[in-house]
């Protein structure tokens, strides 16, 4: 045996005991019985393990794919198990299908959709909420609340009930896992359910409820609806698991690879999380996605390939085997103990320091927490996308406008930040700071209307698209009317800067007012040999100052009136 798989051994043998009381925990914040949990850790841990790419990653069942699986089950099937099951079978496997539809597809990008602030702010709002709801199980406290904050007001009434041996027990456990973790691959998870086990006869004669029976028969589903069930929210919650999954599981593979030089495949990846819940579906499991806190123990304990999950589940199938019994005994509140100290590490405002000191995206990050506390683990998430995008559509549709001056021979700055770079008065020269699209074409070349009727005397407009990758159908046809608008006062429009996709949309487009035999495509794209306002090819020359610098060559000779390539 190789060094490289001595490692993995002793990486498998250490997460296993991290990974066994998770996934039995995690079964309970789903609502599903404790079987559940531990089929899906199988069913991760070999899949990925078989067709994945990152070295480090553990796919298993993670607290958050767990909250929003129960979420969904409740809201499509009320609180009677039955029902709660077999939906989660159906989203599951929905979720696997809807992973491997995207790596098909090649859409290893969707990642992106959910950008780091909404994902850090929704963490953060979703370990509050795991942790509210892990508080009944702690205490031995039945509840009728699912609502974070009607959940708050009724554990607070209920206070008098609170079971003592229950809550003593919980935060021993509690205490155990917060300073075995600070002891260096120690195994706290795993110690402080045997220690729990060896109480459980003493716990439970006081009233501390067992984990119970296990069965982990294996019985493929029906798939068949529920009486009243319809496939559309099916399909919604699918999707809003794989994008949360996906957006999980991408940062940890993506942090890890590049801590080790690694390359990252994305869409490989989505084919392996989406075999990998698709199987989980089908033995009917919770969903599975690569958490930061497995792989980070896997990578801590030395992993050097995928072998180091395998091997974890050959472990884990050897303690099921032999001592299934033993597992039936965990106390719950330990298991609650352990699911608020998962989440625990996630209820860090540390998180939130960047986006405060830079003084960027606070406010999403901040609707993010509270979307999910207040409308509830799914609608805060897709209501968190909502509003980063709709921050993103508001940032690029206020329109500024920059005016240039000249400095030197050929670089063009802002006024605003270098107020002595010469200009020319019968010339000017503005970029627009965001890209020109339809939501904000009009209202930007309506303060380029204004800008020109403030100064009479400009003959020649140069609108430089350098932040514009390309033009859609409003954009050109505002370009168009301007172009028209400018043409009456007996003024010209260059463009320059160009980028290839909004050269060859202008060339399509025709516009009357930028035709060859005008001002047009010859002088918007350049003809080929001719060092105008375009340069070569319908490229500005390179060599430019700044960052801040527009290279436009524009001459100061420049005849009011009269087309002309000399930019």
């Amino acid at each position: 045996m190789t060094r490289a798989s001595v490692s993995d051994l002793l990486a498998g043998l250490s997460i296993a005991g991290l990974l066994l009381p998770e996934a039995v925990a995690y079964s309970g914040l789903a609502g599903l019985p404790p079987q559940a949990g531990v089929i899906a850790l199988f069913a991760g841990l070999v899949c990925y393990g078989l067709t994945g790419r990152s070295r480090f990653a553990i796919v298993t069942a993670t607290s958050s794919s767990a909250a929003v699986l129960a979420s969904a089950t409740l809201a499509l099937g009320g609180t009677d198990l039955a029902p709660r099951v077999a939906y989660a079978s159906l989203l599951v496997a929905g979720t696997g299908v809807a992973f491997m539809l995207s790596g098909a597809l090649r859409l290893g990008a969707i990642s992106s959709l959910v950008a780091r602030p909404v994902l850090r702010g929704y963490t953060f709002g979703l370990a509050l909420v795991i942790a509210v709801k892990q508080w009944p199980g702690l205490v031995a406290l039945h509840v009728h609340s699912s609502a974070f904050f009607a959940l708050l007001a009724e554990l607070v009434r209920g206070f008098a009930l609170w079971q003592l041996p229950s809550l003593a027990c919980g935060l021993a456990a509690l205490a155990g896992l917060f300073l075995l973790e600070r002891i260096p691959r120690a195994p706290g998870a795993l110690i402080v359910i045997l220690g729990s086990i060896a109480a459980s006869g003493v716990l439970a004669a006081h009233g501390v409820a067992l984990t119970g029976p296990i069965h982990l028969a294996l019985a493929l589903p029906s798939f068949a609806l529920p009486p009243g069930a319809h496939w559309l929210p099916l399909v919604e919650f699918s999707l809003a698991l794989m994008f949360i999954l996906y957006a999980e599981s991408y940062g940890s593979i993506r942090t890890f690879a590049l801590k080790h030089d690694d390359q990252v495949q994305p869409n490989r990846d989505l084919l392996a999380l989406g075999l990998s819940n698709l199987v989980a579906g089908l033995l009917q499991g919770t969903p599975v996605g690569a958490g930061y806190s497995a792989s980070s123990a896997n990578e801590a304990a030395g992993a050097q390939s995928r072998l180091a999950g395998l091997y974890a589940a050959a472990v884990v199938l050897v303690m099921v085997l032999l001592f299934l019994r033993f597992i039936e005994r965990i106390p719950e509140p330990a298991l609650a103990a352990i699911v608020i100290h998962a989440v625990s590490k996630s209820l860090r405002p540390a998180v939130f320091a960047n986006y405060l000191r830079w003084r960027r995206d606070r406010l999403i990050a901040l609707a993010a927490v509270l979307a999910v506390v207040i409308l509830g683990v799914l609608n805060g998430l897709l209501t968190a996308i909502a509003f980063s995008l709709a921050m993103l559509i508001r940032s690029l549709a206020s329109p500024r406008l920059a005016v240039l001056g000249r400095v030197g021979e050929h670089d063009y700055v802002s006024l605003t930040r270098f107020p002595d770079a010469a200009t020319e008065p019968s010339m000017l020269v503005v970029r627009p700071e965001e890209p020109l699209f339809f939501a904000n074409a009009e209202p930007l070349l309506a303060q380029l209307r204004a800008l020109v009727l403030a100064q009479p005397q400009v003959k020649l407009v140069v609108l430089s698209l350098e932040e514009s990758p390309d033009l859609d159908s409003t954009a050109l046809e505002t370009l168009g009317e301007f172009c028209a608008w400018l043409a009456a006062r007996g003024a010209q429009l260059r463009l320059a800067r160009l980028k290839d996709g909004a050269r060859d949309a202008l060339i399509r487009a025709q516009l009357a007012h930028l035709r060859e035999h005008r001002v047009g495509v010859a002088d918007v794209v350049g003809p080929p040999r001719a060092e105008g306002l375009c340069g070569r090819h319908g490229r500005l020359p390179s060599g430019a100052g700044p960052a801040e610098a527009v290279p436009v060559p524009i001459r100061p000779s420049v005849r009011p009136g009269k087309p002309t390539n000399q930019g």
